[in-house]
Order: C-alpha cells, then structure tokens, then sequence
C-alpha cells in the first residue's frame, strides 16, 4: 500500500514546515490529489490518520480536492479533461490520448495553530 508511504511523506513535509514557520498544530490540511495520480483516496484516509497519530497533524481535518484528469488528443488536436485515464475524447471520441495534467499530489494549504 503506497498510500501509508505518501502519507508518511506528507507528514515529514509538514513538519519541516513547522520548524521553519514556527506553528505546533495543524488544525486542517488540503491536499490536491489528481484523477490520474493512482492513490486509492480511501487508503489514504486511513494511512494519515494512522501516520499522523502522535505528530503535529495529530485530529487534523483531511480535506481532499480531486481534480479531473487532463489530456492532449492527437486526433482533434484538443487539450481535454476526462474522469479516467481509459475515457475517449469527450470531442471526437478518439482514444489516441496522452495525459498531460492531473497526475499530481499537492499540498494546497495548512490551517495551523
């Protein structure tokens, strides 16, 4: 489970933070998760309240943000959002697709104490 491992990477990433802005808490966090990123959003719930016991984000609220994926269809010439990686081009129906967006695992902001 890959999940554990990123929420562990979020923490580390949190916490460097802290130490150099100076906050004990973080009462919330947003993380951007995009359609494509291939995180199982369910696991990685569970993985943060498990990694973040006895930190910092200990109780904090996990909001997630799922943005579409995005992709250049070589057929219409058109750049296109699409729920999944195996979708047609919402255009032309084409399936000569590659991904150029939504892959990505982002820390947006902290709400902190």
């Amino acid at each position: 489970m890959h999940e554990m491992a990123l929420c562990e990477s979020v923490v580390a990433a949190v916490e460097a933070s802290a130490a150099q802005h100076g906050f004990a808490r973080v009462r919330r966090i947003r993380l951007e998760i995009g359609r494509f990123a291939g995180v199982e959003i369910a696991a990685l719930r569970f993985g943060f309240d498990v990694v973040a016991r006895g930190t910092l984000l200990e109780g904090a609220e996990l909001a997630i943000l799922e943005p579409p994926g995005a992709a250049w269809c070589f057929d219409c010439s058109e750049t296109v959002t699409l729920d999944r990686r195996i979708d047609p081009c919402p255009h032309c129906q084409g399936h000569r697709l590659q991904p150029v967006g939504g892959d990505q695992m982002t820390i947006k902001d902290l709400e902190v104490e």
